[in-house]
């Protein structure tokens, strides 16, 4: 007597979601602000540099805008600099949702280079910016923020945006490159400087789940931003 074997249906691999309870960031860099010019230093913000986007920086809002207008996401953040308020306007108008600034998550203060001096001196080839990449801190420039207080600034911004938007919802987080890094570095147990180079207007998205551990989905995806280069 021959047996017949029952077959099951071939399981489909499914997309990813996040469990019950967890609340996912979708962190975007600011598009790319106006240039750093030798002896027009930008206007400060409470120690901090606060240039306007760019030309360039402003199409790259819209096309963050157009590949995030249809995300579900219930906040949108942003930080005290115009350039994270001015990547998420378009954002903003095509959601209706209204931002709310984050103080905790603005950039890593530069000190006496804060005001453009950073980009100028990374042209010439500063070999203080080599140390600081070597020993990935950045408090080795003048009067810059302290690796500790940075650190520790950063883990509470990302805690309390989480908990401002709840479980089982979403957020966008415009903020800035130097944030990002830092962001990964807490998550991953990586180098402080792993993820350092970070695109203007990229999108990386972390996931804090129901027992407070975090997931990192994805770094640096900038697929909106390819007609740019057509």
């Amino acid at each position: 007597m021959s047996s017949v074997r029952a077959t099951q249906p071939p399981e489909p691999q499914k997309p990813w979601t996040p469990p019950p309870g967890a609340t996912e960031l979708i962190l975007a860099r600011h598009g790319a602000s106006a240039d750093a010019i030798e002896g027009e230093p930008f206007e400060m913000l409470e120690g901090r540099g606060n240039p306007p986007l760019s030309p360039l920086g402003e199409r790259q809002a819209e096309l963050l805008a157009g590949r995030l207008a249809s995300a579900r996401f219930s906040r949108l953040y942003v930080t005290p600099l115009v350039r994270t308020q001015q990547t998420a306007a378009p954002l903003a108008r095509a959601t209706g949702l209204e931002p709310v600034v984050v103080a905790d998550l603005v950039e890593v203060s530069l000190g006496q280079w804060s005001d453009g001096e950073y980009r100028l001196r990374v042209a010439r080839g500063d070999p203080t910016v080599g140390r600081v990449h070597r020993q990935e801190r950045w408090d080795l420039i003048p009067g810059a923020e302290a690796k500790e207080v940075f650190t520790e600034r950063i883990h509470r911004g990302m805690r309390a945006v989480a908990l401002q938007t709840g479980p089982d919802r979403a957020a966008v987080c415009v903020v800035h490159g130097g944030v990002i890094a830092e962001v990964l570095h807490q998550l991953l147990g990586c180098m402080p400087f792993a993820f350092v180079h970070v695109e203007n207007a990229s999108i990386t998205r972390v996931v804090r789940l129901a027992d407070g551990r975090w997931r990192v989905r994805c770094f640096n995806d900038t697929a909106h931003l390819a007609a740019l280069s057509r």
